[in-house]
């Protein structure tokens, strides 16, 4: 009568304790991944900013040359000679208005 309760209570104390044992394994799983990307952020963080300062710089260069170029069309940089503006004189085979 002894022997199936010892069994019974060995049965029941391995399945709690496996239980237990994966929830601490888990857990300290956990925590070395907590602290392994604790210790990455900071680098991770220097690395946005320098890219985020690159796209940036990119993006003013860019900017900056659209900007020139259209200054540069509304000023009327083209190479063609401006056509000459019409004389107002009369020509001579017309006759004065009166």
């Amino acid at each position: 009568m002894e022997r199936p309760v010892i069994a019974a209570l060995l049965l029941v104390g391995v399945i709690i304790g496996s239980g237990v044992g994966s929830s601490y394994a888990r857990a300290r799983r956990g925590w070395n991944d907590y602290r392994t990307a604790k210790k990455t952020v900071p680098g991770a963080r220097r690395a946005a900013w320098l890219l985020i300062k690159v796209v940036t710089t990119k993006i003013g260069v860019i900017a900056l040359l659209l900007i020139g170029a259209v200054a540069y069309a509304a000023a009327g940089g083209s190479d063609e000679p401006t056509p000459a503006a019409p004389n107002p004189s009369t020509a001579p085979d017309e006759r004065p208005a009166r």
